[in-house]
């Protein structure tokens, strides 16, 4: 064995290395996914996906068990930024409206920047089988769950029942998530006016909330 071949047979041996090559090759297949799919929209074919990736249909393969492990693949790098930049504006020190707005506007101008993407996750019709989980439903449940977190520790604060947060976050994130898929497909209203219609909603919802002192027994009472 040369002093040549040594280091490149030490590499191609140790699973380390092996491992971390094989996840970025993968990475670099998802975003060239990505990018097939703003082209070509949400029946992209895996034809379309090899061909902007540079490679055959057969080297897909050898990354992702199927079509439905490539959608599951797209579908969460691209939740994790939506993900990403949705957290990252919920913070608890920000005044309850100001974070509603933020929230509603930054889902809104993700789906308005990467209409294709969104349909390809949402309409799941790239995928020919069942999937173990969904990303999407993932997603939510995790935003509903750190607004639930704050806006319960700001109705404990206020010495207010906080049971209703949980219900509120819930129903506010699938609310504004049925409009913008709504939206997506109509535009008869700009992404602003949109944005201050859930807004209005979502706050409307919040404030009945604060009024009622947290409790739907005291604001039944007053009907």
């Amino acid at each position: 064995m040369s002093k040549d071949t040594a280091p490149v047979e030490a590499e191609r041996g140790s699973p380390g290395k092996g491992h971390q090559r094989r996840e970025q090759r993968r990475a670099a297949l998802v975003q060239a996914a990505m990018r097939a799919i703003r082209q070509h929209g949400p029946d992209v074919a895996m034809e379309d996906i090899a061909a902007e990736a540079g490679v055959s249909k057969p080297i897909l393969y050898r990354h992702f068990l199927d079509k439905g492990d490539l959608y599951m693949a797209v579908s969460e790098t691209a939740t994790q930024q939506l993900r990403a930049a949705l957290l990252s504006g919920l913070a608890s020190e920000t005044d309850p409206r100001t974070l509603l707005r933020l929230a509603i506007e930054t889902y809104l101008m993700f789906i308005e920047r990467e209409p294709q993407l969104y349909r390809f996750m949402v309409r799941r019709s790239f995928t020919d089988r069942p999937l173990p989980r969904d990303p999407i439903t993932t997603n939510a449940a995790l935003i509903s769950g750190a607004l639930a977190t704050i806006f319960r520790d700001r109705l404990h604060g206020l010495g207010l029942d906080p049971g209703g947060a949980e219900t509120w976050a819930h129903a506010g994130v699938g609310m504004v998530q049925a409009a913008g898929d709504w939206w997506l497909e109509h535009r008869t209203l700009s992404r602003a006016g949109l944005r201050d219609y859930l807004l209005m909603m979502a706050w409307g919802a919040l404030d009945a909330i604060l009024q009622a002192g947290g409790s739907p027994d005291r604001m039944l009472g007053t009907l």
